[in-house]
């Protein structure tokens, strides 16, 4: 008891001088989905993407654009993630986005008005980058699926004696003590060439059950069981961090092939 006590006032400390975020990824994980998609456009697409997002712009530089404009576009705050009940096995679209009022249904929308020559210049560039972004949502496993937390953001959790939430763990938190970001980008650009094929297929729909799946499996499915009082933090081992650290690299992965596969089909 008096163990958790310290690892509780030490979390305390940590959430007071540096909070793990609560976006999807983090610029950091964008970033790294839109560079190795940027690798996989055919040259053609590569040339429309610039010619969309005008001159200065770039996939890199847009990445995180939808995560910036949240706080003044309240209205899109939904469309970054889908509620998949973490019980269930399977989408359904008429239970987990009713509305047309998630990240999927909005991939959706936003492609068709990509490959809509009627669509203005202004709303292409928009649509672009809202598709950019929300394709890495997808793969963040806590924007695909609903475990009654908010998103893992009220699993209080002590990682590297730092203070945060679940959602941030899996946002920036494991990402950011994997390594140099050139380095990282290098080893999943290799990683997303040896598997495209086998990545580069699906729908948006398939790609949310497979993000799904993972929540499942490795965010919630290896978390520490807590066998101590329920309003203690959950320390994360290195354990978890390892089976952790290596589903957010596959998940990265398959986001950038996936995104440079659905431009790449839509913007032929």
């Amino acid at each position: 008891m008096v163990f958790w006590r310290f690892m509780y006032k030490l979390a305390l400390i940590g959430l007071l001088v540096s909070s793990l975020p609560g976006f999807a990824w983090g610029p950091e994980g964008h970033a790294l989905v839109a560079r190795i998609a940027e690798g996989e456009l055919t040259p053609a697409v590569k040339a429309r993407v610039l010619e969309i997002l005008g001159p200065g712009s770039s996939m890199l530089s847009i990445a995180s654009w939808a995560d910036e404009i949240r706080s003044s576009h309240k209205e899109t705050g939904p469309w970054h993630y889908v509620d998949i009940p973490i019980d269930k096995p399977h989408l359904d679209m008429d239970r987990d986005c009713a509305k047309g009022d998630c990240v999927i249904a909005k991939i959706e929308e936003f492609r068709d008005a990509l490959k809509n020559p009627a669509t203005p210049a202004e709303k292409r560039r928009e649509a672009l980058m809202f598709v950019v972004h929300f394709v890495g949502d997808l793969h963040q496993p806590l924007h695909a699926s609903n475990n009654n937390d908010h998103g893992g953001n009220n699993v209080h959790i002590v990682f590297h004696g730092r203070a945060g939430e679940l959602h941030g763990l899996w946002d920036s938190g494991l990402l950011n003590r994997m390594g140099d970001a050139n380095a990282l980008w290098e080893k999943f650009r290799r990683a997303a060439e040896r598997h495209r094929k086998q990545w580069a297929k699906g729908t948006v729909r398939d790609w949310a059950e497979q993000s799904h799946a993972v929540a499942r499996k490795t965010v919630y499915g290896k978390l520490p069981k807590q066998s101590l009082p329920a309003a203690a933090p959950i320390v994360i081992t290195a354990a978890y961090e390892q089976k952790a650290d290596l589903a957010i690299a596959r998940q990265i992965e398959e986001a950038g092939v996936r995104l440079a596969f659905l431009l790449n089909t839509t913007l032929q």
